[in-house]
């Protein structure tokens, strides 16, 4: 019995932490090629928006994704247009996005606020549902978790054992040396930002229609920022990345099983623990990469030195060189 509920467990992690792939995903694409999205909390409850009354209306839930990837899209080309080719702050544009989509979609979905809409259907996968462990685990999932599963490897093949990737972080690292080439940086730039912002829209139908069914004002407020801490404490590297997805889901389940036990406290600490964990561990790893965090450890004595800094060699990521910064055409 407690083999079958571990099982049962660790699989609605991995179908908590779907959605974040898809977002962390899109976002490390995006600052891979040296621009950050701010506008993801705003994007993801827009499109979470639109792609639950696209489906509703439609009556398909295949409409609502591509129109919620539409919509993220959208404001990625807004984001590009305005901080690649005007030359703005890509944090300042990112960030009054993020705010006008978020009334965007409280706005435009008034009207929808708890109405029974589409749904993903689930899909187990014939015979492979049915082994024993891994069948439960692994196939007797829907459509949107199997993506996710697939897409880590996808975004890992392609940043680091394809030419296009090389090219794709050199533009996050050395864009300089990418325009030497012949290559169009903003052009290129735009071209992946717009691919992170359609995976970022996707993220939002995948509560909307999947995880978190229906609509609702502000329907998965907070779950943008929480992607970008993820990005980078996953140190812009998608399996790291992905642990973190899944780290924050496991955060969620049990906070929810803490709050039928611990009746007593107020059940706003129980919403709001995961995302105080979650900024823990980012401010831990972005202060492991202190020279002034460094040159402590190096004093300590040698049993506490070592496992220290194996844990620094494992959570120090230095952003790509160029990441916010304009390219200047030589």
């Amino acid at each position: 019995m407690e083999r079958s509920q571990l099982i049962i467990d660790l699989a609605a992690i991995l179908a908590a932490g779907a959605p974040l792939i898809f977002a962390t995903m899109g976002e490390t694409i995006s600052e891979r090629a040296g621009v950050v999205n701010l506008s993801l909390d705003g994007t993801m409850l827009l499109a979470a928006m639109v792609g639950f009354a696209a489906g509703l209306h439609s009556g398909s839930v295949i409409v609502g994704f591509i129109a919620a990837a539409l919509v993220g899209m959208l404001v990625a080309l807004l984001l590009c247009f305005l901080s690649l080719s005007l030359n703005q702050s890509q944090l300042a544009v990112g960030f009054v996005l993020a705010l006008l989509c978020t009334d965007l979609s409280s706005f435009l979905g008034a009207p929808y606020v708890r109405v029974p809409g589409e749904a993903v259907a689930a899909m187990p996968i014939p015979f492979l549902a049915d082994l024993p462990l891994v069948g439960p685990l692994l196939f007797d999932h829907d459509p949107v978790i199997y993506a996710g599963f697939l897409l880590v490897p996808a975004v890992w093949w392609l940043l680091f054992h394809t030419r296009a990737g090389l090219v794709l972080r050199a533009l996050g690292e050395r864009p300089a040396s990418v325009f030497a080439r012949g290559v169009n940086v903003t052009a290129l730039r735009y071209g992946y930002v717009l691919l992170g912002g359609a995976l970022v829209g996707i993220a939002g139908a995948a509560y909307s229609l999947d995880l978190k069914q229906g609509w609702s004002y502000r329907h998965i407020f907070g779950l943008g920022w929480i992607s970008l801490a993820i990005v980078i404490f996953g140190g812009w590297r998608p399996w790291r990345v992905a642990l973190g997805c899944y780290l924050f889901g496991a955060l969620q389940l049990l906070a929810s099983r803490s709050q039928s036990t611990l009746e007593q406290l107020p059940t706003q600490i129980f919403q709001v623990t995961p995302f105080a964990v979650m900024i823990f561990v980012l401010v831990l790893v972005n202060t492991s990469s202190n020279p002034a965090v460094t040159r402590w450890v190096a004093r300590r004595p040698d049993a506490l030195r070592r496992p220290l800094q194996w844990l620094i060699t494992r959570l120090a990521t230095p952003a790509p060189a160029a990441l916010g910064k304009p390219f200047e055409r030589p």
